[in-house]
């Protein structure tokens, strides 16, 4: 008889532990992505320029864009944010580039122009300059009919449109000397 409980015991305990097991399982894959996964808080810190934005918001400011008031231009993303000097960001808004970006970095406002024609031969306003690129300006702008232009892959353009409404916003924002950070995408300067 000592035989036959010892059995009963061990196929009981075999159960339990596969019950266990299977129940186990199931929590672990219930668990969000990132919960359980370890952190360590010894390791160094990343890098701002290397944080990643929030994917869940795409208008999110990149990380290491600077600090400050500041224009941020991401290129990846076509989308520029006008940040106030409190670090809060006062617009943000899509925007349709030329066929020449500029490079990443951090550069200023240089020059402004109330009217011109493009680099694309469109007639546009408010003007924000704030560098070249082997001879061709790039700045922001707003097309005075409010078209967006279509890019020509052969010609050379850096103007980087803007809505009239947003042209606004960054004539008002973005005069003589102030910050313009260029970004790469989501994971900020030094990302792509």
């Amino acid at each position: 008889m000592a035989s036959s409980s010892s059995g009963i015991v061990a196929g009981l305990t075999v159960a339990a532990l596969a019950t266990v097991g299977f129940l186990a399982f199931q929590a672990s894959a219930s668990v969000p992505a990132g919960l359980g996964t370890p952190h360590a808080s010894a390791s160094p810190a990343m890098a701002p320029s290397q944080a990643p934005r929030v994917r869940r918001d795409p208008a999110a400011l990149p990380a290491g864009s600077g600090a400050g008031a500041r224009v941020v231009y991401s290129v990846d993303d076509d989308r520029v944010w006008l940040v106030g000097a409190d670090n809060k960001v006062k617009r943000t808004f899509k925007v349709t580039p030329g066929t020449v970006d500029p490079a990443r970095g951090t550069y200023t406002v240089t020059s402004r122009s109330g009217s011109v024609t493009g680099t694309d031969g469109v007639p546009v306003e408010h003007v924000v300059r704030f560098t070249s690129v082997n001879g061709v300006p790039i700045g922001f702008s707003a097309a005075v009919g409010g078209a967006t232009p279509t890019a020509d892959a052969n010609a050379r353009t850096g103007g980087i449109r803007e809505s009239r409404a947003d042209g606004d916003a960054m004539w008002r924002f973005a005069t003589i000397g102030e910050k313009v950070v260029v970004v790469r995408g989501p994971a900020g300067p030094l990302g792509h």
